[in-house]
């Protein structure tokens, strides 16, 4: 909704809170002043600030706020430049739900309010304030922010080694020779973020280069008959990535920045030699978008709420399980985004680090200098941690050491490659951990997937086969067959297959006693047993059907997922894993 310019001065005079002459007056003093009416009003004492405040809050609907009792949270307050909030006589007081109420002397002022909202993105609600005490508060709240702002930035500047190589200057400075090779990656680069691209594999062959892009999960091919320019791209490649150039017989591992438009994204690189060449794989991160929120992962209510519970328990080990490419590293982002306050120490040992988190000190394992995750987490554990991410649990030493942190008063978070969150436990003590350790560290354990999106342009009804009626039949119980379910046909705004993004599907095995009594005992096939009888527990497969059963997914998704999981003797058909008809 447009906002009207509102004349009050004559409000003020129609209801005799001051009078024509009074106006008349001010009118002519603001010409010589420049001040504000309002503030021309009250300085020339027609009118009390506190009056002509309330006649404002009556006239705009809008509330008067007492910045002189009013708690602002300086990095709300921050959301508006320091430069800007001089500049309108603003404060940012609070956002909520895409809102943000902002205290301004001059709420009348409809060009500041729509320069602020560009500033923002959000919607402004206004609310009146004493100038003032806002001026006071924004001395406050921004004390020397925007010089100590300044001065960061021109010693960022002497100190940057350019490691972010722009896509608009990456021609710059090449000669003839080197164009094409620049061009073709700037094309490649450009595609991959505007579609979605997670990896972007280089593959030499004798006759073709294969350039194949991961998107939603699945690989999608284009094939080059000039095999010969392969060799340039990965030395280009290498020079971003500051490897070896000389070095074609051994594999390489590196990284580097790129920015395309206004997004910073960050790509680990790894080169492997093959029969025709070097083989490039690009690992894509996007960093402008930062770690997710578990609120915004996909996370079912019910799984999300116990989820919670465990990782703001004190002490104790929360796995997220599930093989390459499932989301676990996503998760634990996101658990450790809302655990990061200032009053927890947490650090995270990874291999690599995917995203940069403030606050958290982020170790990266370096096998050939022996920084290893074992002996990463003997120094972090003396670093007086709160809170301890394990990027991945690989051996008996990393196990035991991370199960007896959790023993001895830290929360742990690590990862594991099974494919069911009942598989975990058993996996740690084929590892050779002990069954008691075990049995006490572990509070929880999380295995996921991710499944593709049916694009809600191209789907249809999907008629069940008979081999799908006996497996819902069997799995899902007998009214499982008589669910809807859709399915993709492929349209332009899909590329054809049928399916736009992904979503997660989730497990939560919470440990109980039957289950802690089987693992003291190394007795893996009762705590299995006991795992598929504890209550609540509802497999991957039973998650993913409920997503089938709402349209979110197709059917052959959700045999793709109970295809992968490995038989650990809990049958998917439980108590508790009945699916009611979608609507």
């Amino acid at each position: 909704m447009a906002r009207k310019k509102i004349r009050i001065g004559e409000l003020l005079v129609e209801n005799k809170v001051i009078s024509e002459v009074q106006l008349r007056t001010a009118l002519e003093t603001q010409k010589k002043t420049g001040l504000k009416l309002g503030r021309q009003l009250i300085e020339a004492g027609y009118v009390t600030e506190d009056r002509f405040h309330e006649f404002l809050s009556q006239q705009l609907e809008i509330p008067h706020v007492d910045l002189a009792r009013y708690e602002i949270r300086k990095a709300t307050a921050e959301l508006l430049p320091e430069t800007y909030a001089r500049r309108f006589r603003a404060i940012v007081l609070d956002v909520k739900n895409g809102t943000a109420t902002v205290g301004m002397a001059d709420p009348t002022n409809i060009f500041a309010m729509d320069e602020i909202e560009r500033i923002l993105k959000l919607t402004v609600e206004p609310a009146i304030v004493r100038e003032s005490e806002l001026l006071a508060a924004i001395d406050r709240t921004y004390s020397r922010a925007s010089e100590i702002h300044s001065l960061a930035e021109e010693l960022h500047e002497e100190l940057d080694s350019g490691s972010d190589f722009d896509l608009s200057q990456l021609d710059a400075n090449v000669g003839e020779s080197e164009a094409a090779v620049v061009r073709l990656l700037k094309s490649i680069f450009e595609d991959a973020v505007r579609s979605g691209t997670s990896d972007i594999h280089i593959e030499p062959d004798e006759l073709c280069l294969r350039i194949r892009q991961r998107i939603d999960g699945m690989l999608h091919e284009q094939v080059m008959k000039e095999a010969r320019i392969s060799a340039a791209l990965v030395l280009r490649l290498k020079l971003m990535a500051g490897l070896n150039i000389s070095e074609r017989r051994l594999p390489q591992d590196g990284r580097f920045n790129i920015r395309v438009g206004d997004r910073g994204i960050d790509i680990r690189l790894s080169t492997m030699p093959v029969q025709w060449g070097e083989s490039v794989v690009m690992r894509l991160l996007d960093q402008s978008q930062g770690a997710l929120g578990l609120d915004k992962i996909g996370m079912p209510g019910r799984i999300l709420r116990r989820f919670r519970h465990f990782i703001h328990q004190p002490h104790g080990l929360v796995l997220v399980t599930g093989p390459t490419g499932s989301g676990k590293t996503t998760t634990l982002y996101g658990a450790l985004s809302e655990l990061n306050e200032p009053t927890k120490k947490i650090i995270s040992c990874e291999d690599p680090v995917e995203y940069r988190l403030p606050r958290i000190q982020q170790v990266q394992v370096n096998v050939k200098i022996g920084l290893t995750f074992a002996s990463v987490l003997r120094s972090a554990l003396r670093q007086d941690p709160d809170i301890v991410m394990i990027g991945e649990m690989r051996d008996q030493e990393t196990a035991e050491i991370g199960l007896r942190a959790a023993m001895t008063g830290h929360l742990v978070f690590s990862t594991l490659h099974t494919n069911s969150a009942a598989g975990s436990a058993a996996r740690l003590l084929d590892m050779g951990a002990e069954g008691f350790l075990v049995a006490t560290a572990l509070s929880a354990v999380l295995a996921q997937r991710l499944v593709r999106r049916v694009c809600d342009a191209c789907t249809e009804p999907h008629a069940l086969t008979s081999q799908e009626k006996m497996w819902l039949r069997a799995n899902a119980g007998e009214s499982a067959e008589f669910l809807n379910f859709l399915k993709p046909r492929g349209c332009p705004r899909c590329s054809g297959t049928g399916y736009r993004g992904r979503t997660g599907v989730y497990e939560l095995l919470e440990i109980d006693e039957a289950m802690a009594d089987a693992l003291r005992r190394s007795d893996t096939n009762a705590y299995i047993e006991a795992a598929a009888r504890s209550a609540g527990f509802r497999p991957l497969a039973i998650c993913a059907l409920e997503y089938a059963s709402k349209g979110i997914t197709s059917l052959d998704e959700v045999l793709r997922i109970a295809g992968e999981q490995e038989d650990t003797g809990g049958n998917l058909k439980t108590r508790a894993a009945k699916v009611a008809p979608a609507g």
